[in-house]
């Protein structure tokens, strides 16, 4: 069932360069090619591991065009998505068992405790100012039932040099001066030729912290690509089946070393609501 929604809706808060970026309709495809597919099956990988035996009722906040909605509804999990961007809603409420709707992280339409699980897998580095993820974090503790987990994926600070270094475009001025000012800052901006959009890129220990304020009890974080993704034969490897369960279970090994956190290109970060 999917509710339609403007942009300009009032109530979905998201930034128009946003909404514009999303509605060109790439994201659908992103993380089933490429080096991206690892971010895909090391999200599935940790996700498995962290969600309670299905059925559980899970809200996918943020959830794009249902990648991981889809793969969660084949689990046998009661999938409720959200998304600000009307393509990505139309695409999602496509998928078997997958229920969709246009809304914002910061005001999520569910009654208290009324969800198993809350996933945040892409609001969180949308949302530049601190004070909105922390609200999404706290609305993420007020729909998930007590003891339920919250997981929310963060972009680490230093991808945007890494990605850079390893496309070699890192030698144009232009995006060197952007990189510069995403280390010092962590504010992505849109004007980069139209390869991301307005981002927050977080050090490691910001989302624990946010989840704290959030009244969430943080139980771990994980790196999701670890080093592999800035391998030069990285598509190489994820194109044959052995290589590829070698690269994961290196991944899985790393996980979650403190040391190694920051070198992955995204951070799940998981926590619970109190009973």
């Amino acid at each position: 069932m999917t509710e339609t929604t403007r942009p300009q809706d009032p109530a979905v808060r998201v930034r128009e360069e946003i909404l514009a970026y999303y509605a060109q309709g790439k994201e659908d495809g992103r993380l089933r090619q490429g080096s991206d597919r690892l971010e895909f099956w090391r999200t599935q990988d940790v996700l498995r591991r962290l969600l309670p035996t299905a059925p559980a009722r899970v809200l996918d906040v943020g959830g794009g065009s249902g990648i991981h909605a889809e793969w969660l509804a084949r689990d046998g999990h009661e999938v409720h998505l959200l998304d600000p961007v009307p393509l990505h809603v139309e695409q999602a409420a496509r998928l078997p068992g997958v229920e969709a709707r246009v809304g914002d992280a910061r005001e999520l339409p569910g009654q208290d405790a009324s969800y198993d699980v809350v996933l945040l897998l892409g609001p969180l580095y949308h949302l530049p100012e601190r004070a909105d993820r922390v609200r999404a974090l706290s609305e993420a503790r007020r729909v998930v039932r007590p003891g339920g987990p919250v997981v929310a994926a963060t972009i680490n600070r230093f991808a945007g040099l890494h990605d850079m270094l390893r496309q070699e475009l890192y030698f144009t001025a232009g995006h060197r001066a952007r990189v510069d000012r995403e280390r010092e800052e962590g504010r992505h901006d849109s004007e980069d030729g139209g390869l991301f959009t307005t981002a927050y890129f977080a050090q490691p220990h910001e989302a624990p912290e946010e989840f704290t304020d959030a009244d969430l009890t943080v139980t771990g974080q994980y790196g999701l690509e670890g080093v592999a993704w800035l391998m030069g034969g990285i598509e190489d490897w994820l194109d044959d089946p052995d290589r590829r369960e070698a690269v994961l279970a290196a991944t899985r090994r790393i996980e979650s070393e403190p040391t190694l956190l920051g070198t992955s290109g995204h951070l799940l970060t998981a926590g619970r609501r109190g009973a």
